[in-house]
């Protein structure tokens, strides 16, 4: 399965959605190489997640490597994407080759994933895929640009920022980008998307006309009580369990309950 012809096959395109789950280390990684899952992410969203950063910008490349290598020991059969940070890539050319190789090499991701789609963002796609690097394309709410944005806001509202993002996306995936992920866009302009270009779409909060969706496996599980985007489903409440699981071992030890005959050796 570790095939990006594979898992994100443009034969798939209306026929097949994809699923990618976003993930951090090794034991949750470990349980989604038990399911069907197509794919998961490695995100710079950790800066966020994990970390407890206000953004995405903190993280540094020896961080999503050091992270990217977890999950992959932990989910040794899934197709891994790793995202490459902020200043890693879009200082130069030379550079973001730099970042991509050594991610590739490090990690034994499969491909990986850059945001926004400028000319200098395509030409690099192009050269990375020239050199054997997968390349995941990134648009709409893109994290590493949320001061231009003045915040995680919805983007591709009006006429002519939904030009430009159809535009960016078309470019992209003629430069050689084999997916595109597309985040808090109006559902109209994703579907727009999704049937302009000939590589799935994946989409976060980017309605249900995209060729895949991405959750964060953190945000699906319910394990922060009050994140609630417009765009997230929580499939479990595991904020609760956690908590309730704490504080019954808290309760046993407090009255010795814990450890019991059975526990000892």
């Amino acid at each position: 399965m570790r095939n990006v012809l594979k898992v994100f096959s443009p034969e798939k395109k209306g026929k097949e959605k994809i699923s990618v789950v976003t993930c951090y280390d090794f034991s949750f990684a470990r349980i989604l190489n038990e399911t069907e899952l197509d794919s998961i992410l490695v995100g710079d969203s950790l800066g966020m997640v994990f970390q407890g950063n206000t953004s995405t910008l903190p993280v540094t490349l020896e961080e999503m490597i050091y992270h990217t290598k977890a999950v992959r020991k932990g989910a040794p059969d899934k197709f891994l994407i790793a995202d490459l940070p902020f200043l890693s890539y879009q200082t130069s050319i030379e550079d973001g080759i730099r970042s991509a190789g050594k991610m590739m090499k490090e990690t034994d991701c499969d491909a990986i994933k850059i945001e926004g789609g400028s000319d200098f963002i395509c030409e690099l796609v192009t050269i990375l895929k020239q050199i054997g690097i997968p390349v995941m394309g990134h648009l709409g709410l893109t994290p590493q640009s949320v001061h231009v944005f003045g915040g995680h806001k919805v983007q591709g509202k009006g006429e002519e920022s939904s030009a430009k993002l159809l535009r960016e996306a078309e470019n992209l995936s003629q430069s050689g980008a084999f997916s595109i992920v597309l985040e808090m866009i109006p559902a109209e302009l994703g579907k727009k998307v999704s049937h302009a270009v000939g590589v799935p779409t994946i989409g976060i909060g980017a309605g249900p006309d995209v060729d895949g969706q991405v959750l964060v496996l953190n945000d699906l599980l319910g394990l922060d009580a009050n994140f609630q985007p417009k765009f997230l489903k929580k499939f479990s409440n595991l904020h609760s369990i956690v908590k309730d699981a704490v504080g019954n071992y808290h309760k046993e030890v407090k009255s010795g309950e814990f450890p019991g005959k059975d526990h000892g050796f």
